[in-house]
């Protein structure tokens, strides 16, 4: 690695999956370019050319369903999701429509086709908006088949190399490939964008939203070294900093699955999945259970609903990974940006605040009922022990409703996800009903901040750190302890070491994350007693500002200094 004669630069953005690698910067290309506003000449035949929309469209579609059989959890589904949008009429019937309307060329009318369906998508804010990138993607694609350009996608080098973008799509981010991407710097993006969350599955340094004016001083070959912790990014690193990066990079932490705290306190540290590849890898890592597991993977991709006997035999898939131990179950969270076209409605004003996740049970309890039918059936037949969740619910009504619903189909531990501040305003009278909760603190910092966790120049904002969110956390655990129910953490905060002390020292009593980061939350978990964990709850929620609170507790944890983390 040579370096540079000029004096080291630091660069900041926003650090959004933890650890210290060096390397040299490769940028990544420009998207495809505008296509030119030109029209069929009148010799074409106008049904050939809208043939050829949708035969590129098919061919995106179909690459992306290679790519998505060889990905692994939240990957693949982001992947078979940008592959439905390939295949989406919204996007196809709209460029054909500008094709025999106004005599567009194919690639010009997929690309203005583009545009009006990404003004929509903003226009609807929150989830929706995140969705433009997948359009943008797609739009990308299905202009390069039919231009025969080259297909956008991530640089192909024979060394490791730190990716610098504008943003990355969903897609390109499931397929990057570690043993070549060592960490990636992005301009745009927030703290909890599916960008991010994928960062931190794949166990990559990553920095996102430094804005244009940092990320353009970045030029191909520059060397430079990113901590993804501190969101900071160093140009022309001296070779001290060199030599730490790579010493931190050498040392290899497992988790043995023991999780608690120095003082011998039962912490459960379990891992969220999406499938049962997702589900085998997470037991391979050791995690005592699972936290989270999103059922959504066996819905997104299909017109309609799956039958109970299809659900079983995916949930058994999950389920025999982990005999013997905790499987908590999230019930189909559908709607805001996991639209279901036989469960949804995709013209709602607001999805994020609409008939979404339990809610959709009013418009057609049997979907939630097929649900549970086929959970009781595949927990019949595995050793697993199922608790089962529903996201979003608002009322002590809600999770009576709920729980009722499912110990009626023989589930004995029935529970609810506290996202919306209403739940953790009332957890006294909802702990009542439900056996236990899961706090998913991504969206629960959304509708305490109001505050759309896309947007990088609200990422102050968007993150668990905020005062008040924790307040709420504790006074969620604060009204479960009378009824001697637990609290678990789902969201992405349980995955940053230096927060989850501080949500068990709020009363948290497990922790739910992506395999990759059990690790190093054990190693941290293990270094601080129960009395400590309290201590730096207090220090946290005592805290005028998110920043204050993540700076004083990370002073009291030098370990993390240590751990590189």
């Amino acid at each position: 690695m040579a370096l540079s004669d000029a004096s080291p630069t630091s660069l900041s953005g926003i650090g959004v999956s933890p650890g210290i690698v060096a390397g040299p910067v490769a940028r990544m290309a420009p998207g495809i370019p505008e296509p030119e506003l030109a029209l069929i000449d009148a010799s074409r035949d106008l049904d050939k050319e809208c043939e050829r929309i949708e035969a590129a469209a098919q061919t995106v579609k179909k690459g992306l369903e290679l790519s998505a059989a060889q990905a692994k959890g939240e990957g693949r589904t982001l992947l078979e999701t940008t592959a439905q949008m390939a295949a989406d009429p919204t996007l196809t019937s709209s460029a054909q429509a500008m094709v025999r309307e106004r005599r567009l060329v194919p690639e010009r009318a997929v690309w203005e086709a583009a545009g009006t369906l990404a003004s929509m998508l903003e226009s609807l804010g929150g989830y929706m908006a995140e969705r433009t990138r997948d359009v943008a993607d797609v739009r990308d694609r299905i202009v390069a088949v039919l231009t025969d350009s080259p297909m956008p996608g991530i640089p192909v080098l024979p060394e490791p190399f730190i990716l610098v973008a504008e943003d990355l799509a969903p897609a390109d981010t499931a397929l990057l490939d570690p043993e070549k991407v060592v960490a990636f710097v992005t301009s745009e993006g927030g703290p909890t964008s599916h960008t991010a969350i994928l960062a931190r599955a794949l166990g990559m340094p990553a920095i996102v939203g430094t804005g244009a004016e940092v990320a353009d001083q970045l030029h191909d070959g520059d060397i430079v070294l990113v901590d993804g912790t501190k969101g900071v990014i160093t140009l022309n690193p001296d070779e001290a900093a060199l030599r730490r990066a790579k010493e931190l990079a050498s040392r290899v932490r497992v988790f043995n699955g023991d999780g608690a705290t120095k003082d011998g306190r039962e912490v459960q540290l379990l891992a969220n999945v999406g499938d049962a590849a997702g589900a085998r890898s997470a037991a391979e890592a050791g995690a005592m259970g699972v936290g989270l597991f999103r059922t959504e993977f066996c819905f997104l991709d299909q017109p309609e609903e799956p039958t109970i006997e299809a659900q079983v035999e995916a949930y058994t898939g999950v389920l025999a990974a982990f005999p013997g131990k905790k499987v908590v179950v999230r019930t189909l969270d559908a709607g805001a940006d996991k639209p279901l076209p036989f469960l949804t409605d995709a013209t709602e004003a607001n999805p994020a605040l609409g008939v979404r996740a339990y809610r959709t049970a009013r418009r057609d309890p049997d979907v939630l009922e097929h649900q549970l039918e086929a959970l009781a059936k595949a927990e019949a037949a595995t050793d697993a022990k199922v608790w089962v969740m529903a996201p979003m619910i608002s009322t002590a009504e809600e999770a009576k409703a709920f729980t009722d619903k499912a110990r009626s189909y023989g589930l004995k531990t029935a529970g609810m996800m506290i996202e919306v501040p209403s739940a953790a305003l009332m957890a006294d009278k909802l702990f009542e009903y439900a056996d236990f909760a899961s706090v998913g603190t991504n969206d629960l910092t959304q509708y305490v901040m109001a505050a759309d966790r896309l947007l990088s120049s609200l990422a102050d904002l968007s993150t668990a750190w905020q005062p008040a969110v924790l307040r709420l956390i504790k006074q969620a655990c604060d009204g479960a302890a009378p009824h001697g129910r637990p609290v678990g953490v789902c969201g992405e905060a349980a995955a940053d070491p230096a927060l989850a002390t501080v949500l068990v020292g709020l009363g948290v009593a497990s922790l739910s994350m992506t395999a990759r980061a059990l690790p190093d939350v054990d190693a941290v978990m293990k270094s601080v007693t129960f009395e400590e964990c309290q201590e730096l709850a207090r220090i946290a929620i005592d805290s005028p500002t998110a920043e204050d609170a993540r700076a004083a507790v990370r002073a009291k944890l030098p370990i993390l200094e240590e751990l590189g983390l």
